[in-house]
Order: structure tokens, then C-alpha cells, then sequence
């Protein structure tokens, strides 16, 4: 085993294996890695713009069609997190607030949406129901609705991506069905039912929830399968983010360069949404961003992939960790093949973090500035006030002095209240 730990040192491996807070600094970081694939990102943000007219036909709550959160400063819990860790944040941070991303409430909307309407346009296409340069808002009518109904979607799911999926390919018209596994949480499964999606429980973990979703589409040539583990597609869909962060920094002033780097924060599960995020950042702002991944204790499967160099050939539970979280969408035991090996350059590094310390940060977000997110959109918020992480900022000799730490907001937005509120009074607890 530990012959495998090629850059794994032994006291991380230690800490690791004893569901230890830890950090660890990405040995095979480039950061001026010369990057290649903005025309694959370019295409992604083209294809959400031609399902606009669309969307905003079947989802009025989007704003025209186009499925965007918005950042914003949270000064308050910066002056929080400053107090909680008796230490002083450079810079400003924002929140990227992807727990109100239209239609399905998390990060999944972007990568989950996106590989759904491709799955849609590629058979609207080949079956001459449109062409690109058509107003995609008459895939809207009955008759085509009625079409889509012989295909079908699989995928396998803590959570929010299926929720994702579920959500858009029923109103598509497709079959949808989400494997859940037993981390996910009911009221999410009580969702999903209710929309018409078919959901299957597993008791094992979602790595299994995955392999049951993959075998199910092999037996049915009209099926297709959702792949959180391999899909480009979905990496694509979440790369979209950055050029739309662009945007946003423009509008309001925000500068992103050697003297106004910009640290970004991300929460990991399987590390599709995060990987996708980072690749698009690393395009659209280059040497000057600098991301992090966090994951629970018990499920640090990004960290463990990259530091050993094995990405999905080891699993947590390999190293006697439980990969039990109350972060569901975090609950992944092995590693995305595919994102670990696009952004094994371009990540900055990973931390860990328990249970009690999303639950504590969730009550001091939701008490300072009244933001209401699940347990795992709260893993990175933690990430300004680590001192490893300042450490590591400063090896790379990132002045901080007037950084951007962006955190990402990562889903909450679908909890029904009264979930909600035993978050917080859990939280709070933690805190005395």
C-alpha cells in the first residue's frame, strides 16, 4: 500500500487515515501551464445560449433563459470568520451563490443541465426536429415532448445532480432515472418522485449508485447514461461558469491580476464540478487565480487520488476511512478519472474538513449575513482563514494584500425550511 504513496508523506498519510483536519500542496502545480481546449468551453456557453429561448419558455424564473447566480460581497462574515479564527483576512471575500442557480438550486444545474439539453439537441438534430440556427423554443410543443419520451437518462447520485437531471430531462420529456445512494438525503428523493423521475436506492455508496446507472443504460440502446465520474460533457457544462464570471467581475470593477489575485475555494465530491470550474478559471484568468478543493474528512477522494498519483484506482475506504458525511454531496469515495487528470496542473492544492466545522461555519453564515446553504457548500468557506493555505500562497509568492477570495456556494437553495433550521440549531450548537 504505502509503496503506492509516491508523493504522500507519511504523517499526512497518518493524519489522513485518522480523519485529521489536514492540507496538502499540489507538487504537480503549473502555473503558468500553457493552456489549450477554450474552443470546447466556447462551444458549451454557445449551446446554453441557443437552449435560451427555451429555457426561459419552461423556466420562467431563469433570467432569459440563461442559468447564472450572482456573487456577492459578504462583509459580515468576513468580519465572523476573522473574530471565529482570531486572525485578520487580506483581501475581500465574495460568494459565488450557486445554491440560487435557477431550476435546480446547486452547482449540479450547470453540468447536469448542460450534458442533458446536448443529450437533447444531438436527437432534435438527427431526428431534423431543428437545426442550430433555429429558435430552439419549439422543442417546447407536445408532439415533440412526446418524442423525447422513448428515450431515456440514467445517472447515479449523492444528490444534487440528480436532482439536476431529474428536474431538466422530465420537463424535456425523456425517462429520467436517478440511482441514489445512501447518503442521499429523502427529501431530495421525495423531489425528484414527485417531478415523474424514477428513483432507485442503493444501501451502498455512490460509487455503486454510479455502476448500477451505467449497467442500466447498457441493456437499452435508447438509453443514455450520465456519467459523474467520466463525463466531458459535464466538466464542459461547469467550465461555462468562468466566462460568466468574467462578466460579472467586469461589471463590477473586480481586477484579477498579479497584485489582485483571486483564491478561489471549491467544495469536492466526485471533483467534476470543481475540476470543470478550475479549468475554465485557469483559461479565462490564467496564472493570477488559484484554487483549492475542500472535502470532509471522511471522504477526501480528490486528495487521495492526486497525492498518490492513482486518481480513481484508490478509494478512501482503502485507508480505513468511512466516507460517511453529513455533506451528501461530498460522499465520494473514489476520484473522477477524468477531472483529476485535466486540472493535476492547475490545482493549487486540497484540506479537509470535519463535519462540525461545516455545521459551525453554516450557522455563522446564516446568523451574519442570513444565507441559508447545505452542509457541503460550506467546505471552502473555511479556506481564507487557513493558515496552511496563507502558507502556501505565500511558497508561491502571491501577495494577498488585495486578493479576491472567492468562495463557492455550492447548493442549498432546494432544503425545505424546516431541514434548514435544524442545520442551524445543529450548528449552533457546535458553536456553545
Amino acid at each position: 500500500m504505502t509503496g503506492n504513496m509516491h508523493q504522500m508523506n507519511s504523517e499526512l498519510f497518518m493524519d489522513l487515515q485518522s480523519a485529521k483536519e489536514v492540507f496538502w500542496g499540489n507538487p504537480s502545480l503549473d502555473p503558468k501551464s500553457t493552456m489549450s481546449g477554450i474552443q470546447e468551453i466556447v462551444d458549451a456557453e454557445r449551446r446554453l445560449e441557443r437552449f435560451a429561448p427555451y429555457l426561459k419558455k419552461v423556466f420562467p424564473e431563469t433570467v432569459d433563459g440563461i442559468i447564472e447566480s450572482p456573487i456577492k460581497y459578504i462583509g459580515n462574515m468576513q468580519r465572523t470568520l476573522e473574530d471565529y479564527n482570531k486572525s485578520k483576512i487580506q483581501g475581500q471575500i465574495i460568494l459565488k451563490c450557486d445554491h440560487e442557480l435557477p431550476i435546480a438550486g446547486s452547482i449540479k444545474a450547470r453540468g447536469g443541465i448542460y450534458e442533458v439539453l446536448k443529450i437533447a439537441e444531438r436527437i432534435a438534430i438527427k431526428q431534423n426536429w431543428i437545426d442550430e440556427k433555429d429558435d430552439y423554443s419549439k422543442l417546447e410543443s407536445k408532439r415533440i415532448r412526446e418524442c423525447y419520451s422513448r428515450y431515456s437518462i440514467a445517472v447515479g447520485s449523492t444528490g444534487n445532480l440528480g436532482l439536476s437531471i431529474g428536474i431538466m430531462g422530465a420537463a424535456i420529456g425523456f425517462q429520467v432515472t436517478v440511482h441514489m445512494s445512501r447518503d442521499a438525503k429523502r427529501w431530495k428523493k421525495d423531489l425528484l418522485r414527485g417531478k415523474g423521475v424514477k428513483v432507485v436506492e442503493h444501501e451502498q455508496d455512490f460509487s455503486h449508485a454510479v455502476a448500477e446507472g451505467r449497467k442500466q443504460s447498457l441493456s437499452d440502446p435508447n438509453c443514455f447514461f450520465i456519467d459523474d465520474e467520466n463525463s466531458k460533457d459535464l466538466f464542459m457544462g461547469y467550465s461555462v461558469a468562468a466566462m460568466r464570471l468574467r462578466e460579472q467581475f467586469r461589471k463590477k470593477g473586480i481586477i484579477v491580476d498579479e497584485n489582485h489575485p483571486l483564491i478561489v475555494y471549491l467544495p469536492c465530491g466526485v471533483g467534476g464540478g470543481p475540476g470543470g470550474v478550475t479549468y475554465g478559471l485557469k483559461h479565462v484568468f490564467g496564472e493570477h487565480v488559484h484554487c483549492y478543493f475542500a472535502e470532509p474528512v471522511h471522504s477526501p477522494c480528490m486528495l487521495l487520488g492526486l497525492s498518490t498519483g492513482r486518481h480513481e484506482e484508490i478509494s478512501v475506504q482503502e485507508i480505513g476511512l468511512s466516507n460517511r458525511t453529513e455533506a451528501d454531496g461530498l460522499a465520494v469515495g473514489r476520484s473522477s478519472a477524468l477531472a483529476g487528470k485535466m486540472i493535476e496542473r492547475l490545482l493549487n492544492g486540497v484540506f479537509t474538513v470535519t463535519d462540525e466545522t461545516l455545521f459551525k461555519l453554516l450557522a455563522l453564515l446564516h446568523s451574519s449575513e442570513s444565507i441559508a446553504l447545505e452542509p457541503s457548500a460550506l467546505a471552502g468557506m473555511i479556506g481564507p482563514v487557513l493558515p496552511p493555505v496563507q502558507e502556501h500562497l505565500t511558497s508561491l509568492q502571491v501577495d494577498v494584500t488585495h486578493a479576491t477570495h472567492l468562495v463557492w456556494a455550492t447548493g442549498g437553495n432546494l432544503v425545505p425550511a424546516s431541514i434548514m433550521d435544524e442545520y442551524v440549531k445543529k450548528g449552533k450548537g457546535y458553536l456553545g
